[in-house]
């Protein structure tokens, strides 16, 4: 494995592995791997032999869960109690109705139609409770935890290569970047760009910074002649929207990163008052690809800049 970074497919989509000791390149992507086989098997709402999916009868009851399908439950409720629900993790069912009920890459267009409607008094994720690792989920609720799982493993990987080897080390799952101990000289360059066609921006994230976007434009299907993407306003049950083309949001985490990010996905025009409320430096493409920056984003002019 020459070089300092590997990618490979995962997820449907793009991982990718970046070390500053290539010598050690080999072995941060089999952790990275490792990380994605555990949250795969954890929490995967399209494998029957997940654990999620095998306890999904008994969890109205209460049942005792693995340790990391607790952390990455805990993980999606923190993200929808600082976001006030904007990241809802109980949308399974939702996207299931609106035809995402497999891996993307096999989803495929419907004709027929279908009304979705989500009313509730109490948000689903609010009649989630975890208690130590016992989970309880009503039964008219399921649970998704995609967004935060994969920025979580992007964070785990990353938090992991470190721990094993001398290496500084950049773990992209998708849109969601982690990084972890020392950075090249400079930091870490990033390319931000949704779609080809997009604006881009190349930014440089400091050690131990991360980078999230989240996007109206991949993970799309057709139903009914109407274009869906997978980002959910959970109150009502249907794709938020697309008045972002994408968000981009630096933080501390990956999970962090990518849960504002979301938010601000589903806030739409309300995103910016999200950013300078969480103090993070965000990049915001609407519609029309004209791009908002906020949070001491680095200016576009150049299209060079630190995000940290």
């Amino acid at each position: 494995m020459p070089g300092n970074a590997a990618d490979w497919p995962v997820w449907s989509m793009t991982a990718r592995v970046v070390v500053t000791e290539p010598q050690h390149l080999e072995r941060a992507v089999e952790i990275t791997r490792l990380v994605l086989d555990e949250v795969d098997a954890a929490c995967s709402r399209f494998r029957a032999d997940s654990e999620l999916a095998r306890l999904s009868e008994d969890l109205p009851n209460g049942v005792e869960v693995s340790g990391m399908l607790a952390v990455l439950v805990r993980e999606a409720l923190h993200s929808a109690e600082i976001t006030d629900g904007d990241v809802d993790p109980t949308l399974g069912n939702e996207l299931a109705s609106l035809g995402y009920d497999r891996d993307i890459a096999l989803v495929a267009d419907r004709s027929f139609g279908l009304t979705v409607t989500r009313v509730a008094i109490v948000p689903g994720w609010r009649r989630v409770l975890l208690d130590g690792r016992r989970l309880t989920v009503p039964s008219d609720l399921a649970l998704d935890l995609g967004a935060t799982a994969k920025a979580f493993a992007a964070d785990l990987a990353a938090a992991r290569v470190v721990a094993e080897l001398p290496t500084g080390v950049l773990v992209s799952l998708g849109g969601d970047i982690a990084t972890a101990g020392e950075s090249p000289a400079g930091g870490w360059v990033v390319l931000v760009q949704d779609l080809p066609a997009d604006p881009r921006a190349t930014v440089t994230l400091a050690a131990g910074f991360a980078l999230a976007t989240s996007s109206t434009q991949k993970r799309q299907w057709t139903r009914a002649g109407e274009r869906m993407h997978h980002i959910l306003d959970p109150r009502l049950g249907r794709p938020a929207e697309p008045v972002w083309r994408s968000a981009t949001v630096s933080a501390r985490s990956c999970v962090e990163a990518n849960t504002v990010s979301t938010a601000c996905i589903v806030r739409g025009h309300r995103a910016l008052e999200l950013v300078r409320d969480r103090g993070l430096p965000a990049r915001l493409v609407d519609r029309e690809a004209r791009v908002v920056t906020l949070g001491g984003w680095p200016a576009e002019a150049g299209t060079e800049g630190v995000a940290q």
